[in-house]
């Protein structure tokens, strides 16, 4: 207490602006949230899980079919997987087995689920390390950038393709998304160690090759770490050293987990390069080769325009740095092209390789929409100019805006055209064997001719169904199949026992084949448009042989060979070329035309309803009516052929 009378203190009073009280905006790293940003590449990468088609036999073979031995004790068996050659690792399939395993825990579980749940898993883990890569782009460059990265991604088809796809490949571009968002993010330190953790899991579980990825980082580090003092050379040694250390560590786990399956001693990556490589056999290229121009083709198709801003990203960086008045400092010069290079790297070197396919460029996709996003940075920051002495200061900014805008919504309506395209026009195989569930009987065999490239697993037959091979005109190597789990040698034993008929050559098998009349159903095609075309002698048209074959099923499917490009590469509406001529031509015959009787007892009998140009096809059984719509004449596609599945009739 003051004194007595002492004049009251006067309290001292800060006065406050106007805008105290109210909350202070922080700057921030991102354009969008990153929560936004994750369900953004999460809707689209769920997308492709659900829709797209499955773009390569060897996802099938390969992959899946392994993964459904390790789940169901059956399965089809590649060369790759026999123990005289074991170029695939079993790790890598278990990791698929053990998610579709969770599925069959679930309820309302069958085989289809599991394939679907181990897509949408899949896009789930690709969405997450997209979001993580995003966030790094953010902060080590710009968000606008990161922004131009999202779009890049999100409206591509090539990530519609390879977002969900259980292929090495893909897997490997998870982990360069993890590993590079590493590398980049500088905050709290450099994490090296980590980085080369996560390339170390793509080449080692996954495929071999994408380690290159990491070289234009680790590069840098030891650029950085050559022009530090000995407190920097010395933690950069460290950070190397622990990397190489949880690499090698990761390489005894994965030949761990394949010598317990194909019971002997086996580092599968080296297996890889070794036949890759070194082969003296012809290796990959018997399986054929390509221009030097196939992937800019493919780029192009799969990327449009980000694909072309990809390819000028370190020219217009060169030129940007060259013409800027305030140029970046030579660390921060560096980093932008260490962060530019993966992209070329990548495409240098598979360019160059003669044996050439789609799904090899997957681990550069991210690295391609990053570059395509920085090119456009750069010519938004180069047209964005206001100085009225420069051709771009004397354009209304308005008008720069609208080209901006119309650029991005053709690249969008470009890719998402693509899309559509590809699901309308190849999605037949994963709807083909649907029937099979009611139709089917365990113990029946489901055969493939001249279809057997565009089966789409064991997942989508019925229960102890399988799949076999009839003979058709190609005369490559078909894959045999896994000893069953029953068979009195222990669990999967059909990993290690021996196998016959395989060859790393390509070469024929007759043992591969089963008779015709062992076949309960037929998966087949038709090309309305060909009639009257002479037929090779194994590849007669089995749907015209009504008197021993009646069609369970048809689902529209491109005939590519007589469709033009421009049908081909996008989704088009009924166009007319001409007073005669328009992009489609509907198949002049229906898919059910008569009343039988099946071997399973489905009793099928059809009205056709003319609907939008679709068919509505009624099955009965049981008096139960249900209803499935099989676009057998086309909705809006181009030259089509049919795709059929067709049971043996009992005569």
């Amino acid at each position: 207490m003051p004194p007595a009378g002492t004049p009251p203190q006067q309290r001292a009073h800060v006065q406050a602006s106007a805008q105290h009280g109210k909350k202070k905006k922080t700057k921030t790293a991102y354009l969008i949230e990153p929560i936004s940003a994750f369900y953004l590449f999460l809707a689209a990468d769920l997308v492709a899980a659900g829709f797209a088609p499955m773009q390569d036999c060897d996802e099938t073979f390969n992959y899946w079919e392994p993964t459904h031995y390790l789940s169901h004790g059956y399965g089809l068996q590649t060369w790759e997987y026999s123990p005289d050659y074991a170029i695939r690792s079993w790790l890598y399939t278990a990791l698929h087995a053990a998610v579709a395993n969770l599925r069959r825990l679930l309820p309302g579980s069958n085989k289809v689920a599991e394939f679907y749940f181990v897509r949408y898993v899949l896009a789930a883990v690709c969405a997450l390390a997209q979001t993580l890569m995003w966030r790094s782009v953010c902060r080590a460059l710009t968000p606008r950038i990161g922004l131009f990265f999202i779009m890049a991604l999100v409206f591509s088809p090539g990530n519609f393709h390879a977002s969900a796809a259980y292929l090495p490949s893909s897997f490997a571009m998870y982990t360069a998304m993890l590993g590079a968002a590493a590398f980049m993010d500088w905050r709290r330190g450099l994490k090296t160690s980590l980085a080369m953790f996560w390339f170390a899991v793509g080449a080692v579980v996954g495929w071999p090759f994408s380690a290159a990825l990491c070289a234009p980082f680790l590069l840098e580090e030891a650029v950085f770490a050559l022009l530090s003092d000995k407190d920097g050379f010395f933690h950069a040694v460290i950070r190397l050293v622990r990397g190489v250390i949880a690499a090698l560590l990761l390489v005894l786990v994965d030949m761990g987990v394949n010598t317990f399956f194909y019971r002997k001693f086996e580092m599968v990556s080296w297996n890889i390069v070794k036949y890759n490589v070194f082969a003296s056999t012809g290796g990959p290229d018997l399986y054929g080769t390509e221009p030097w121009t196939f992937y800019f083709k493919n780029l192009a198709l799969n990327f449009n325009i980000w694909f072309v801003l990809a390819l000028l990203a370190l020219p217009l960086f060169l030129l940007h740095k060259l013409l800027s008045r305030a140029g970046q400092s030579a660390t921060s010069g560096l980093r932008t092209v260490v962060f530019l290079a993966p992209f070329y790297l990548w495409l240098a070197i598979f360019t160059a390789q003669p044996h050439k396919e789609e799904r090899f460029m997957y681990p550069a996709y991210p690295f391609l929409a990053l570059n395509g996003a920085f090119s456009l940075h750069v010519l938004l920051a180069a047209f964005g100019s206001t100085d009225r002495r420069t051709l771009a200061g004397l354009i209304p900014a308005r008008l720069k805006l609208l080209a901006f805008a119309l650029a991005i919504l053709l690249s969008a309506n470009l890719g998402l055209a693509r899309m559509w395209g590809l699901y309308t026009a190849y999605s037949a195989p994963l709807h083909v064997y649907a029937p099979l569930a009611t139709a089917g009987r365990p113990g029946q065999s489901v055969c493939l001719g001249k279809e057997w490239h565009r089966f789409p697993s064991s997942y989508f037959l019925p229960h102890r169904m399988h799949a076999k091979f009839v003979r058709s005109a190609f005369r490559g190597l078909l894959p045999g199949e896994f000893a069953e789990t029953r068979t009195g040698f222990g669990f999967w034993s059909g990993t290690w026992l021996p196998t016959q008929g395989m060859n790393d050559e390509n070469r024929d098998d007759p043992a591969k084949y089963v008779d015709l009349a062992t076949c309960a159903f037929l998966v087949d095609t038709q090309y309305p448009a060909r009639q009257g075309e002479a037929l090779p002698p194994s590849e007669p048209d089995y749907v015209a042989d009504t008197a021993r074959w009646e069609e369970v099923a048809c689902v529209p499917f491109l005939d590519a060979a007589r469709t033009p490009f421009l049908a081909r590469a996008l989704w088009v509406p009924d166009l007319e070329l001409g007073a005669d001529q328009t992009l489609i031509v509907l198949p002049q015959h229906d898919c059910v035309d008569k009343l039988r009787e099946l071997p399973s007892g489905l009793v099928t009998a059809s009205r056709f309803l003319e609907y939008e140009k679709s068919y509505e096809v009624r099955f009965i059984l049981d008096q139960k009516i249900l209803s499935r719509h099989l676009s057998c004449a086309s909705t809006n596609r181009h030259f089509l052929q049919n795709y059929y599945i067709l049971p043996l009739l009992e005569i």
